[in-house]
């Protein structure tokens, strides 16, 4: 239902302007996986954020038994939910099914990018390098793990926010940590451990953002160097060679295309160390929007403040329907 007090052609409305036009905007928030923490996080920022743009906004938790969040009359949902059905392609169908205009990546995207696996595939097909890596399942033998070069990293198939994620050194971490992820999760990836420095591009319309590093004191940059630390830095200044940090920018680009991600995104990367080699880890369509996450930094770096760019999501859901 669109009740915002003016409707003009895109044409006739700058898009530095039309923050002016003001609109019903649902923010989804909570829902729930594991991450329902920082969900309710990003989504009071983004809330704070839309109210001060002059917006009515209204945060809505949401679940599977529970979809009242989409029975209010709206111009724009603006999806704040991370990992289980917010990143993984339900919530984007009911909403699409509803008729209603929403923030980011369609269902198939979605569903694409939240599993590790079938992302690594088709990044592969597209040339663009990814750690090895292997699935095992529960219950299965795991002998064909025995000689899985080590370290490794072990990890759910489909999650986020490094939930569940480990760096195994010895065979028999190697087994607990499989055991660990698979009977929790149904399956686990197993995947080739790159040293060297862990980074990150944020997309925004078709665009990158400056690349950023991360650097932690954590053995990698696990949910509490996330969301909890205050001495988890953010480098935007690289000793990395401009060459390298363009080209893992244009192959970000790519990978949200390949994908077939919109609106906006996060691309992660690790470099190896000694050959400068970089590897796609994993696209984040739903990436974090509170004061440690890495899109609003980039963002700010660009010179796009936390309002502009959820103005800016905003101004992309309504162009790509065609509402502005």
């Amino acid at each position: 239902m669109v009740t915002r007090t003016a409707k003009l052609p895109s044409e006739a409305l700058p898009s530095e302007d039309r923050a002016a036009v003001k609109l019903d905007i649902t923010v989804l928030a909570g829902g729930p996986g594991a991450e329902r923490k920082v969900s309710l996080q990003s989504g009071a920022a983004v809330a704070a954020a839309l109210v001060g743009l002059g917006h009515a906004v209204t945060v809505r938790d949401i679940r599977p038994a529970d979809l009242s969040a989409l029975q209010v009359p709206t111009d724009f949902v603006f999806i704040a939910l991370h990992g289980e059905f917010g990143e993984d392609g339900q919530v984007q169908d009911l909403l699409a099914r509803c008729g209603l205009v929403f923030s980011g990546s369609d269902a198939a995207a979605s569903t694409l990018a939240m599993d590790k696996a079938a992302t690594k595939r088709r990044l592969a097909e597209a040339g663009i390098p990814t750690p090895r890596y292997q699935v095992h399942r529960h219950g299965r033998d795991r002998q064909s793990l025995s000689r899985w070069p080590l370290p490794a990293v072990i990890k759910p198939v489909g999650s986020g926010s490094s939930v569940d994620i480990y760096i195994v050194r010895d065979p028999a971490a190697l087994d607990a940590s499989l055991e660990r992820v698979a009977s929790r999760y149904g399956t686990a990836l197993v995947e080739q451990y790159i040293d060297g420095p862990e980074l990150t591009v944020g997309i925004l319309g078709d665009q990158a953002l400056p690349v950023c590093q991360i650097c932690t004191r954590r053995e990698f940059y696990d949910y509490q160097a996330k969301y909890v630390d205050d001495d988890t830095e953010y480098l935007f200044d690289l000793d990395l060679p401009q060459e390298l940090l363009a080209r893992i920018q244009e192959m970000s680009v790519q990978a949200h295309h390949v994908l077939g991600c919109r609106d906006f995104s996060r691309v992660d990367w690790l470099v190896d160390a000694r050959t400068l080699q970089p590897y796609v880890l994993e696209i984040n369509t739903i990436p974090g929007f509170t004061s440690h996450s890495l899109l609003p930094k980039a963002a700010a770096r660009a010179g796009i403040s936390f309002s502009r760019l959820c103005q800016r999501i905003v101004d992309l859901g309504l162009d790509r329907a065609g509402e502005w």
